[in-house]
């Protein structure tokens, strides 16, 4: 992340999370009638500013808003794959075992000579047509 950043990423990273807080501030107004949430203008507004008027200022908070969405990227990427892995793959693989499925045909057996799947030659003009 060490690289210059381009004024236009600077321009559209001002413009666009000045107004996502922009939105977050007006939202319950237009959604249930209630009052303004203040605090979101706080950092909408210099953002929008910033992001128009000299979006080069914006750059170390570029950066540093960045890092926060790597490391949050790197932490919820660890959670969803435990959660998938743990939730579903993991108990499909003790059904599997439960009702004696083995699908890659992994059982041992002293008699067997080869464990070769043997399959039938396909044609010579099975790769012509690719796609």
């Amino acid at each position: 992340m060490d690289e210059l950043v381009e004024k236009k990423e600077l321009r559209n990273f001002g413009l666009i999370v000045g107004s996502v807080f922009f939105v977050i501030g007006i939202w319950p107004m237009i959604r249930h009638g209630e009052a303004l949430r203040l605090w979101a203008f706080v950092p909408a507004a210099p953002l929008m500013l910033l992001g128009l008027v000299a979006p080069n200022t914006l750059g170390l908070l570029f950066k540093v808003w960045m890092k926060v969405g790597h490391v949050m990227g790197w932490v919820n990427t660890r959670i969803i794959l435990g959660v998938l892995y743990f939730g579903l793959i993991t108990p499909m693989g003790v059904v599997m075992r439960m009702f004696g499925w083995d699908s890659m045909r992994r059982a041992l057996s002293r008699d067997a000579e080869t464990y070769r799947v043997v399959r039938p030659a396909r044609p010579r003009n099975h790769m012509t047509r690719q796609f």
